[in-house]
């Protein structure tokens, strides 16, 4: 009994029409075997295929109210929406974060950063000003004589 109840559920769960169930005895030694009987015309092939013959048009809403717009088959549709959901959003988000978070230093900030850090700490260990007013040691500039102008 407790496979019936499991099996109602998993019928709500994926929305297919109840099933009449009902125990019976095989008369072996196994134990008694569950059969299921599916009442007439529930079947949703039979409904769409009645619609087929008439000759109208049905709204994909009307035979699946649940309708993501990737097929006009109820299961095909579910199951491609979450698919294109899945690697999408998930793995897009997931991926691309990722490949973003180890790309390269753009532009050499972070090295720069740690260079200029490096350079200060230098300095003040050798007791010279963080900046000098002149960028070149003005002894090692070789200028052209004063009389050529």
């Amino acid at each position: 009994m407790a496979a019936l109840r499991s099996l109602a559920g998993v019928q709500r769960l994926l929305g297919l029409p109840q099933l009449a169930a009902r125990a019976a005895s095989s008369g072996g030694a196994a134990g008694p075997s569950v059969s299921i009987q599916v009442p007439p015309g529930s079947s949703p092939v039979r409904v769409a295929d009645a619609h087929e013959e008439e000759g109208e048009e049905v709204s994909v809403y009307a035979k699946n109210p649940d309708y993501h717009g990737f097929d006009k088959d109820p299961v095909v549709d579910l199951w491609n929406m979450r698919l294109a959901f899945f690697f999408g959003i998930s793995l897009t988000i997931v991926l691309g974060s990722t490949f973003v978070h180890y790309l390269p230093d753009h532009g050499m900030r972070q090295w720069a950063r740690r260079e200029a850090e490096r350079l200060v700490k230098d300095r003040e260990a050798q007791g010279l000003p963080l900046i000098d007013s002149n960028y070149y040691d003005p002894s090692k500039i070789i200028l052209p004589p004063e009389d050529e102008e």
